[in-house]
């Protein structure tokens, strides 16, 4: 067997269809601390991570009707796990062995990007067990959430 593909979780992803109410929601119950909201203008999304030691919670509004998020509210109107995103050294590489292998590849890595500007792509559900998942460089997204953990 080759070496594997991927070689990190790096966030579960969750819709939700009001962002605040999220963040509020998961800090009052669970005393879990999001990060800097941001806007992923390309993925048409606001969004915030929440740091954990092993990985990242990803929480997502869309920002109008035309976003996949959206689409995905008006199918599950209180939200739940959009995709989850696993690390690989490098996602165009990754994406054209997977094309390659015949697995649908969502998205163009030369062109799509995380909020952070990273180089990004999907695949389709049907080509992992019913799951979207998300490609992102496994060493940049280990250096995003290092950068938002609080000090101790």
């Amino acid at each position: 067997m080759s070496a594997p593909l991927f070689t990190t979780l790096c966030h579960v992803s969750i819709a939700v269809p009001d962002l605040e109410a999220a963040i509020e929601a998961l800090s009052r119950r669970y005393g879990l601390d999001a990060g800097p909201v941001m806007e992923n203008a390309q993925q048409q999304v606001r969004m915030t991570y929440i740091e954990l030691a092993n990985a990242r919670i990803e929480l997502m509004a869309p920002t109008g009707p035309g976003s996949p998020i959206a689409k995905f509210i008006e199918r599950n109107p209180r939200g739940g796990i959009h995709h989850f995103s696993l690390g690989t050294p490098d996602v165009v590489a990754a994406a054209g062995t997977l094309r390659q292998a015949g697995i649908e590849v969502l998205g163009d890595p030369a062109t799509q990007r995380n909020v952070h500007g990273d180089p990004i792509a999907f695949l389709h559900p049907k080509g992992f067990l019913g799951a979207l998942v998300e490609m992102e460089p496994a060493s940049d997204a280990a250096a995003h959430a290092a950068a938002a953990r609080p000090a101790h």
